[in-house]
């Protein structure tokens, strides 16, 4: 019998997933199916609720539902940390979360492009769920600081003060754009969705300290943040590999073994 698994999201047609799980199963022999579900916008535990009684095994969770899915869910460490869910599990008779976004994007900056966090200025854009997801592991991983800038600063504010009552002795801060004028971070990560609509936040050019690294989540075109921070001395990375690397850690979560994830970066690479 065929196990099956589906992305959830709105829209989820640009999806990836469906080829990257692909490659996995053929990579390591496990018979799999694998979907792409569009839930309406107030539909999400509907749309799920539907794919588990017809015998899914389990679904990833991408925009806008990763809040949605951690309320539904029975949250592992990972999900309760971020307060969001990006994977959840059937198979034990139990709605299980975890939330393998912080890891994928540590893994791609670390392994995969070379760049240490350790001890480094880190600039976070945007305060929803895919923040949640990685503000955690960034400071796991020891950066130097740590600013969340948001448009809307209530919202960065939250999330950093939540932050902190876990990292106490961390240096965080929560910034609107025009007070980032004059500072200069050596990571600079794009969790907003601006770039899907070929939009950018309203940031300061001085942000980037030399040789920084400019980093958008947003994978499959070139943003128009990843543009300015070319033109402004960056180097710029998208984020097809933390989409790879966090399915790699579905895949473990949902199979038991953990794919070679760099043919399938080149081979989704190749795709778009």
């Amino acid at each position: 019998m065929t196990d099956r698994y589906a992305v959830v999201g709105h829209p989820v047609a640009h999806s990836l997933s469906p080829e990257i799980h692909a490659a996995f199963a053929r990579q390591t022999g496990h018979n799999l199916e694998y979907a792409r579900l569009l839930a309406p916008l107030n539909g999400f535990a509907t749309t799920v609720d539907e794919f588990r009684a017809s015998g899914g095994c389990g679904v990833n969770v991408t925009v806008p539902f990763k809040f949605d899915a951690f309320k539904y869910c029975e949250p592992a460490a990972s999900a309760l940390a971020a307060e969001a869910a990006n994977t959840l599990d059937f198979r034990a008779g139990t709605i299980r979360g975890y939330n393998t976004d912080g890891s994928g994007l540590i893994t791609d900056l670390e392994h995969n492009l070379g760049f240490t966090i350790c001890g480094q200025r880190v600039l976070v854009m945007g305060a929803g769920g895919a923040t949640y997801g990685v503000l955690h592991p960034l400071l796991e991983a020891q950066s130097k600081l740590l600013v969340v800038a948001n448009r809307t600063i209530d919202k960065a504010v939250a999330l950093v003060e939540r932050a902190r009552q876990k990292f106490s002795g961390h240096d965080l801060a929560a910034k609107p754009y025009d007070a980032l004028d004059g500072a200069q971070f050596d990571l600079v990560i794009n969790a907003t969705s601006a770039g899907l609509r070929d939009e950018m936040p309203p940031l300061p050019p001085s942000v980037f300290a030399p040789g920084a690294l400019a980093y958008d989540m947003v994978y499959a075109r070139q943003t128009p943040f990843m543009t300015f921070a070319k033109r402004h001395g960056a180097r710029t990375a998208d984020g097809l590999g933390m989409l790879v690397e966090q399915a790699a850690e579905a895949f473990l979560i949902w199979r038991g073994v953990r794919p070679e994830t760099r043919a399938v970066i080149a081979a989704m690479r190749d795709r778009t």
